[in-house]
């Protein structure tokens, strides 16, 4: 943003509104105390396929005609217990999708998981917060420093013998432009929309490809590929594993509300700009984020919150968890939720990432 921009905006920011300028906030208070997603969850067997179907159709792009991946290794590295390998992908829309997969020897078949980045408003670097890169990178050493204890969870996962794949979404890593920042989201989102997708949409579908790439590995077993993920990277894991039933079992660190909790004044979703990617137009008139993760039910999920979390309120968190006890509940399946109250905010550290691998073993 230029100086004489942000100059303009600040100023804008600090004079006095017009007598009247709570129209505005009037007319959203309003529509809020109105809304009522039309298919909230409810326990009668009629409902999961309704919300299924409306979820697949609102989440993902139309058109993914189940084509080849033409998989290219780009670079592969020795790890001892393990091989990594920088790879492409086809997308969702036919583009090259650059991946790191770390394989386990041995012949398999091995269970799997696709782990999913953060989003942090940190757009260099994707995939590389997840799985160690092949070439050192200072920028992915400092983020996993700052929010994972240091620890790869990728590579904490491989160890424990996972085949792991990590993939970039549209816009962060190879497949972002230098100088990408916060002030740009807006104009990516918009353009996809103009050309009839959402951006949200094209990182659920990408992730969608992702997930069945890696079932289709003959070294991986079909039936135990999960899913995990932080932050941003948590809401990507238990949305793919509400529409894609192949999902064995779901860890979602740190992004778990109630929509009415994220509607607050001053809360992170109505701030800026990083909404965008995780939006779905349409998606809240029908379905709250618990509806849509009551899906899952009744596989495997492990729900990571903390009370120190800024960006999610506690009471709002665990409000969506006891909205999901129901839906495992319901099937007698109480034993296959799992939440976990931790300390120290928004960050998925080393006792996090092995409480999760263990916990995986077990699940997926």
């Amino acid at each position: 943003m230029s100086t004489a921009r942000r100059r303009l905006l600040t100023a804008l920011a600090l004079a006095p509104l017009p007598a009247r300028a709570d129209g505005l906030d009037d007319t959203l208070a309003a529509l809020q105390r109105r809304w009522r997603p039309r298919l909230a969850w409810r326990p009668d067997p009629g409902w999961r396929a309704e919300a299924l179907a409306t979820t697949r159709r609102l989440v993902l792009l139309p058109g993914d005609d189940g084509s080849g991946f033409a998989t290219e290794v780009r670079r592969e590295q020795d790890r001892g217990g393990h091989t990594a390998q920088a790879l492409t992908l086809r997308g969702a829309l036919g583009d090259r999708v650059p991946a790191l997969y770390l394989r386990p020897k041995g012949d398999g078949p091995h269970p799997a998981v696709v782990v999913m980045h953060d989003h942090g408003a940190r757009f260099d670097i994707g995939k590389e917060k997840l799985v160690r890169p092949l070439a050192a990178n200072p920028a992915a050493e400092a983020w996993v420093q700052r929010y994972y204890g240091g620890a790869f969870v990728g590579d904490t996962l491989a160890d424990a013998g996972f085949a792991v794949l990590a993939i970039d979404a549209l816009g962060w890593g190879e497949r972002g432009r230098p100088g990408f920042a916060r002030d740009d989201q807006q104009a990516l989102a918009n353009h996809l929309m103009q050309l009839g997708h959402s951006w949200a949409g094209l990182i659920a579908s990408d992730d969608l490809r992702s997930h069945r790439w890696l079932r289709e590995r003959p070294e991986v077993d079909a039936k135990r590929v999960a899913v995990l993920g932080f932050s941003m990277g948590a809401l990507r894991a238990w949305q793919l594993a509400a529409v894609c039933e192949d999902v064995s079992a779901c860890v979602a660190a740190h992004w778990m509300c109630t929509r009415e909790g994220l509607l607050r004044a001053g809360e992170h979703t109505l701030q800026g700009q990083s909404a965008f990617s995780m939006a779905h137009p349409g998606l809240a008139a029908v379905l709250d984020h618990p509806d849509v993760a009551a899906l899952i039910a009744p596989r495997p999920l492990l729900l990571f919150g903390s009370p120190d979390d800024k960006l999610f309120p506690w009471d709002a968190a665990q409000v969506a968890w006891s909205q999901l006890g129901r839906a495992w509940r319901q099937h007698g399946a109480d034993s296959r939720l799992t939440t976990q109250a931790t300390a120290g905010g928004h960050r998925f550290d080393v006792e996090q990432q092995q409480a999760a691998t263990h916990w995986l073993r077990r699940a997926a």
